[in-house]
């Protein structure tokens, strides 16, 4: 007989265990990432058409779009790896924020254009907003976290005036200014809200999140280079199409292989300086995964003849993202106590892309170089750890 899951209509907001045994995604927080991912699709799209186009520019806008995805879907990740109650209350506020991510994903092409958009802003508020009221919530019913809670809420709603105060600046160089003041300000709203008490966050649920949006923004990067090339064969394969599908499944295969190559909840778990560093350090995780779609997309259109852009400049591109994730990864590794050999190949890695990329052979060449080198770069690691893998039989 099926048991019905029965959802509270309010309970109190009480910090969850951070020791909890076999702790895992909710369907609800599973549901939260792939609504996200339509924002980061959307921008990974326009940064694509920029990209193709030739409006380098536009890579700061990816940034800054990006930027306000990912810190929003963080905030929400480690509260509800403190203080999920899954009652109704809490599943409202969760959709708020959902539907606030699907209200700046509509923004994006209008900011892509203006360097502005009302509407990205204004679903960022909503977010925000819904954050500020789940701390609330959890102050009420915390007491040994209230100051914490009650440091959160008041932190994101003050930045949060400013970044709606900013819609009405218009120089360019004063907007790009401003962004990055308010980026540090959101920065340290955690960084001084953790200084009264630690949050009760979990290390292996938060290690899961994060691994799961890579998977998630991973597949989005196959959807988008599947789009790319169903459309390139509408219009008749042309040479180097093939080299091209057979590279970046080399290098989504090999991204995958590498980010999963070391369980990283052990770097939630070493104190707070290393839980911020990996923590935040994501961003360029994420960021670089998005990018790495886009830049296929792109050299998918160069193949075609329907992109503006040089091979160079798409693959300097392409192979710029595939670096700067390797080399986070490079980073994060380091702190988890990796051998010097394999961190020396991680940074080769990078360097190597991208010699690749300035030299400029056919983009269909630059993406299959790009992906054997990746791919090399996963042999070394099955290679240089086959004898820590305890025998079998």
């Amino acid at each position: 007989m099926s048991h019905a899951n029965v959802v509270p209509l309010s309970r109190r907001m009480q910090p969850r265990d951070p020791h909890e045994a076999h702790r895992v995604a909710t369907p609800l927080e599973l549901f939260f990432d792939l609504v996200f991912v339509v924002a980061i699709a959307s921008a990974a799209a326009q940064w694509h058409h920029g990209l193709a186009e030739g409006h380098l520019g536009d890579l700061v806008n990816l940034v800054m779009v990006f930027f306000a995805i990912w810190w929003a879907w963080m905030n929400y990740t480690w509260f509800a790896s403190s203080y999920d109650c899954d009652d109704v209350p809490y599943r409202l506020l969760t959709f708020t924020i959902m539907a606030g991510s699907l209200m700046l994903a509509a923004g994006i092409p209008d900011l892509f254009v203006s360097g502005q958009s009302g509407l990205v802003v204004g679903g960022y508020a909503v977010m925000r907003v819904a954050m500020v009221v789940m701390w609330l919530r959890a102050a009420g019913s915390h007491p040994e976290g209230r100051r914490t809670a009650l440091t959160y809420a008041a932190g994101i709603g003050i930045v949060q005036v400013l970044w709606i105060a900013r819609l009405l600046l218009t120089d360019h160089t004063v907007l790009l200014v401003s962004f990055f003041s308010l980026v540090v300000l959101e920065l340290l709203v955690p960084l001084v809200a953790e200084r009264s008490g630690i949050t009760p966050f979990h290390p292996h649920h938060i290690a899961e999140r994060y691994a799961l949006l890579t998977i998630i923004v991973l597949g989005e990067v196959i959807l988008a280079s599947v789009q790319a090339v169903q459309g390139a064969l509408v219009a008749g394969a042309e040479p180097g199409l093939l080299a091209l599908v057979v590279g970046g499944l080399l290098i989504v295969f090999s991204m995958w292989w590498l980010y999963f190559k070391r369980d990283h909840a052990d770097l939630f778990d070493r104190g707070v300086r290393t839980t911020f560093v990996t923590g935040y350090g994501h961003y360029l995780v994420f960021v670089s995964v998005a990018a790495t779609g886009a830049g296929l997309a792109a050299a998918v259109d160069l193949v075609q003849g329907e992109a503006h852009a040089s091979a160079r400049t798409v693959g300097l591109a392409l192979a710029g993202a595939v670096a700067v994730y390797v080399w986070c990864l490079t980073a994060m590794h380091a702190m988890a106590g990796a051998p010097a050999t394999e961190l020396r190949a991680g940074v080769a890695v990078g360097v190597l892309v991208l010699v690749v990329a300035a030299l400029a052979p056919p983009i269909g060449i630059t993406v299959l170089a790009v992906g054997v080198v990746l791919t090399a770069a996963v042999a070394h690691h099955v290679w240089t750890t086959r004898d820590a893998m305890p025998a079998v039989g």
